[in-house]
């Protein structure tokens, strides 16, 4: 293979189908939380892929581990076994149920993303309402409802995003992007997030399998659940006989200063879903999605129980790349970088630190920040095209995107309004000193610009 005369950008334009609507960078390498570009220049990186670059780029512990791997196995068949995806597994569940023994307390599965993990629940979810035994449905008053022979409808929330796959786009409760690919997928239906009331209505439809929500939600701009929702959505499906999974895709694995998510919502481990999904920062950029699945029983119609986590058995699911002996070895060094740097108390101070550094700026431009950890957003004013002197044909989130850009900073639009910043977990207060202050002379320099 040989150089092409082509720039970037000019090769982007002439071979790779336009499914992203990319900025104008050119990134060529990383280290730490800093990026640079093909003219050298350097940008503090506080969207990390997304929430992927966990432990920032380059970092020598995973370099190392991936480079001895490399020499040994990258991939192998999920035909045979091989012990990093197996050290992997067990790690998860206890991450997830951490007794001394875990043993029945649940099992991984792996694939590449975060849409496939997705995909793995609702198939999960699917088994469970075509196979299982279903319970004698009761409304809230505790009067028996219409029973059908199956069930198939998972609720999920409106604002949720699960990814880009049919099934993913028919469960995320976002119109914009199921526009163009209809008929979605059956067996969705959205309430609103943390709108208690509307899940119990929901839950009581006799063809109802489960309750699938994000503790955070990252695309719909960084929403957190309250614990009272997490606490009902769990009695409620309890109650109902449903499977309550979480997708963790975004905000799991360190993301909020916890191993998981709704944990940090909690602060206690109360509640225990039925299953779990990850991807992003799992690997620290490598690709790599998982589930965890409960071991609570399940009772077939034909009158057998099992565990849940072995409702899946052999031929019901699968995948050729998912928990390659490269990839899990690179997620076993990331997950411990996080442990023994202690990158989950870093993540709990810093996103505090980060939180107010934001709202210090005391913008007019800024409308609110929220968020949990290092997993944080700052809503624009409703009025921000016309206090910044825009045309507004442009949405607010991707302009100032592109302006921090200018200024060194990379972050995250989350919808029209709202911008994220979602650093690796082992961000600097310095960096954030230094992401904040670009933030702020962006802003004045916008605000000025309004005055004139």
């Amino acid at each position: 293979m040989t150089d092409s005369p082509l720039s970037t950008r000019e090769l982007y334009d002439r071979f790779v189908i336009p499914t992203y609507g990319r900025f104008d960078l050119q990134l060529v390498r990383g280290e730490g939380c800093a990026v640079w570009d093909e003219s050298g220049r350097r940008y503090l990186d506080f969207g990390a892929g997304i929430a992927v670059t966990s432990v920032g780029h380059g970092h020598p512990r995973v370099v190392s581990v991936m480079r001895e791997q490399l020499g040994k196995l990258v991939h192998t068949s999920n035909l045979y076994y091989t012990r990093p995806q197996a050290l992997l597994a067990e790690l998860l569940v206890r991450l997830v149920v951490p007794d001394s023994d875990v043993e029945g307390r649940g099992k991984a599965f792996f694939c590449n993303s975060g849409a496939e993990a997705n995909e793995a629940l609702y198939k999960l979810a699917r088994k469970f309402g075509n196979e299982g035994q279903s319970p004698a449905p009761r409304h809230a008053a505790g009067e028996l409802r219409e029973s059908l022979p199956y069930r198939r409808e998972i609720i999920t929330m409106l604002g949720s995003f699960h990814g880009r796959t049919l099934g993913g786009i028919s469960a995320t409760g976002q119109e914009k992007v199921k526009k163009g690919f209809e008929p979605m997928v059956e067996g969705f239906v959205h309430v609103p997030f943390n709108d208690g009331p509307e899940l119990l209505a929901a839950v009581q439809a006799p063809g109802t399998v489960a309750i699938l929500l994000e503790p955070v939600q990252g695309e719909g701009g960084v929403n957190v659940a309250s614990p009272e929702f997490l606490r009902q959505a769990r009695g409620l499906c309890d109650q109902h006989g449903l499977l309550l999974m979480f997708d963790e895709v975004q905000c799991g694995l360190g993301r909020t200063g916890d191993w998981c998510g709704w944990k940090s919502i909690l602060g206690t481990d109360e509640v225990l879903p039925d299953a779990v999904s990850w991807a992003k920062g799992i690997a620290g950029g490598f690709p790599l999605g998982a589930i965890w699945v409960s071991s609570r029983p399940v009772r077939l119609k034909n009158g057998a129980s099992i565990p849940l986590c072995d409702l899946l058995g052999p031929g019901t699911h699968g995948t050729t790349f998912g928990g390659t002996p490269l990839v899990c070895a690179g997620a076993l060094e990331v997950l411990s970088v996080i442990e023994d740097e202690g990158l989950l108390e870093n993540a709990r101070v810093l996103g505090v630190y980060a939180r107010e550094a934001l709202e210090g700026l005391r913008s007019p431009l800024i409308r609110e920040v929220r968020g949990l950890g290092l997993m944080l957003a700052f809503e624009l004013a409703t009025d921000f095209a016309e206090r910044a002197g825009l045309d507004g044909r442009r949405p607010a989130s991707l302009f100032l995107v592109d302006a921090l850009h200018q200024e060194g900073l990379l972050t995250v639009p989350s919808g029209a309004q709202a911008v994220r910043w979602l650093p690796p977990l082992n961000v600097s207060r310095a960096e954030i000193d230094e992401a904040a202050a670009i933030v702020g002379r962006v802003l004045a320099r916008l605000e000025s610009r309004a005055e004139e």
